[in-house]
């Protein structure tokens, strides 16, 4: 087995970040007592004006002025943890939580689907830039290992016990998880790396040493398995971004929402399911929230599509008040089918699928905008055709050419000079039961210009040609 670790080590102030589209003005993550408040992480614009971690924020802005101080949120950290899990479990079944600010995961089994770890790596850290998380990442035999070598390195790939034990012996002994006394006494035994320690005799160690600490060292070099709780993915997606201030424009509104929906695609990605229906709630200051409902005719789980869906359907909303707060709810998961595709594609790179169309357009337009036609069993065009809503099932099946895609309203008067006759006339005599009984010679006809059109002479009252649809 290979265990790969994902470190996210300014997991709290990037949770923060990511949720702003400011990202270049200084921003510091504040902690502590109200007495005494301390800088706990401060981002590159705000390091720049000398700002740094561990200072008060007293001495701070005795230093610098313009940064902004945002409290660290443990429930909002927690909840961008989960996020990651599920997005790290379409990679892999074993995901753990384990520990604090990293993710653990066996990547062994899933080399073979997603190519060697080289392009498994960059795909890994490709995926989490777009998250806005910064990261480091070890491969390792074993997931101890690779959550302590992290400590030290970023990019290191150790493939069999051996190459983890020989780096694991070069880690200072500070690095490697060990209890800060017993970290402590041995350094004041000359000691500094942990292979140091490892050449000293176990009944020593075991002696002067907490059972913990050897138990530890074991499942460092994987003598002893540690014990993981694995991450399961829930059914349904709920997140929620605080704005920290009062958005009145659908504009200011579009970058929160866009984080919103590439974490419920990374989410979906890793459940392997697509959406269909999802509320976006926007909260107010006061009063109830507004909220918008965004439905599609099949599962789909493609960022970018379901952005301008959502999109689409928010602009021609009227905010009643000033939002504080986006909060987003997909709990109609259903399984998703990727769409058929030939390996040589003929369409352009801009060229959509008609599926994606249709809900561009039912979310510009509205859902009684674009409706589909379903065939009844009458003989009488004007009556055979229905609409009806998208992806409803008619009672009749009607093999394809055999009738016109597009029935004009009323039908046409239409001069002959010019026509070609395709074909024998088909003859329709219906409707005699409801009191709009025809009697009609339908025709095939094509025009100088080339187009195909169904036409009519009225047996009954004998007259022109007319025209009552095209063929596509």
């Amino acid at each position: 087995m290979l265990w790969a670790c994902i470190l996210l080590p300014q997991l709290a102030l990037d949770t923060v970040q990511r949720g702003r589209d400011d990202a270049n003005s200084p921003l510091v993550l504040i902690g502590g007592p109200a007495q005494r408040r301390v800088l706990q992480a401060v981002n590159a614009a705000a390091a720049d004006l000398g700002l740094r971690a561990g200072q008060t924020l007293t001495a701070a802005r005795a230093l610098a002025d313009g940064f902004t101080c945002v409290e660290a949120d443990p429930a909002r950290i927690d909840e961008v943890q989960q996020l990651l899990a599920a997005w790290a479990y379409r990679f892999s079944a074993q995901v753990s939580l384990h520990y604090p600010r990293a993710l653990l995961l066996e990547v062994g089994s899933s080399l073979q689907l997603f190519g060697p770890w080289t392009s498994f790596e960059a795909r890994l850290r490709t995926e989490l830039q777009e998250l806005g998380l910064r990261h480091r990442i070890v491969l390792a035999s074993n997931p101890v290992a690779a959550r302590m070598l992290v400590n030290g390195h970023d990019g290191l790939a150790l493939t069999c016990a051996e190459q983890t034990r020989a780096a694991l012996a070069n880690m200072p002994l500070d690095r490697v998880g060990l209890p800060a006394d017993a970290a402590q006494a041995l350094s004041r035994m000359g000691l500094r790396r942990l292979g140091e320690v490892m050449a000293l005799p176990r009944d020593a160690l075991a002696k002067r040493f907490a059972a913990p600490v050897q138990l530890h060292l074991d499942q460092l070099f994987g003598q002893r398995a540690l014990g993981l709780d694995f991450y399961q993915p829930p059914d349904r997606f709920e997140s929620r971004l605080e704005l920290n201030f009062d958005v009145e424009s659908h504009q200011a509104l579009l970058f929160p929402l866009r984080r919103l929906i590439n974490d419920l695609a990374a989410f979906l990605a890793g459940r392997d399911c697509g959406v269909q229906r999802f509320e976006l709630h926007l909260e107010h200051v006061e009063g109830p929230d507004t909220v918008l409902k965004v439905g599609l005719l099949a599962a789909e789980r493609e960022a970018t599509m379901l952005f301008e869906l959502a999109r689409g359907r928010l602009e021609p909303l009227r905010i009643p008040a000033p939002v504080r707060n986006v909060r987003l709810l997909a709990a109609d998961l259903p399984a998703f089918v990727p769409q058929h595709r030939a390996l040589f594609d003929p369409r352009s790179q801009q060229a959509q699928p008609w599926e994606q169309l249709r809900e561009r357009l039912r979310a510009r337009l509205g859902d009684e905008a674009v409706m589909g036609l379903r065939a009844e069993a009458d003989h009488r065009p004007e009556h055979a055709w229905q609409a009806s809503e998208q992806g409803a099932a008619g009672s009749l099946a009607v093999a394809p050419g055999s009738r016109p895609g597009w029935l004009l309203p009323q039908a046409l008067a239409l001069p002959e000079g010019g026509l070609q006759w395709l074909g024998q006339a088909e003859r329709i005599e219906s409707g005699w039961w409801d009191g709009g009984d025809v009697r009609r010679d339908y025709y095939r006809i094509e025009t100088r210009e080339g187009l195909r059109g169904w036409a009519y002479r009225d047996l009954a009252q004998p007259g022109p040609l007319w025209l009552q649809g095209w063929f596509a």
